[in-house]
């Protein structure tokens, strides 16, 4: 099954096509797509992956693991997070459930790169540069990219069981 979400901040994402109106499938069975195209929150993100995850659980009658849905829900709301702070901005999400895991994608307008601070000269509590090291961890595939109109995309594979 596949399916693509489309949708800007407040509003519910379309309903899903009947079989076959996307032409024929090509994906595996249980394999489920969205995408954001509008700069997002992190919370609709989540809320993007967990409605991918779900639905390939469903789609493959097989229960959903809970640990593995909140790592990839941290993932994808760090992804979002960085790029809202240190990215100006998402420009897009695509969330890909398949195979092994789900793969959050997040556009933003920067071409910098993720760095992990260093955490000598910081004390434990001091808030921020923690979520690149927990996308590190939590991950088994990330991947950076150049996008041609400007700006970068990170994706990030998380394990599903």
């Amino acid at each position: 099954m596949r399916q693509d979400h489309l949708s800007s901040p407040g509003t519910e994402p379309p309903a899903v096509a009947p079989p076959g109106a996307e032409g024929p499938r090509t994906d595996p069975p249980g394999t489920v797509r969205a995408a954001l195209r509008r700069p997002c929150r992190p919370a609709q993100v989540r809320e993007a992956v967990q409605r991918a995850v779900c639905e390939r659980c469903r789609a493959t009658h097989t229960p959903c693991d809970t640990d593995a849905l909140a790592d990839a829900l941290l993932v994808a709301s760090e992804l979002t997070t960085n790029a809202i702070l240190h990215g100006g901005g998402v420009t897009e999400v695509r969330v890909d459930v398949t195979g092994p895991g789900v793969r959050v994608s997040v556009s933003d307008r920067s071409t910098r790169l993720p760095v992990a601070r260093p955490a000598a000269g910081r004390e434990r509590l001091t808030p921020g540069g923690h979520g690149w090291p927990l996308v590190c961890l939590l991950s088994r595939d990330i991947r950076v990219r150049d996008l041609p109109a400007g700006g970068k995309c990170i994706s990030a594979l998380v394990p599903l069981p």
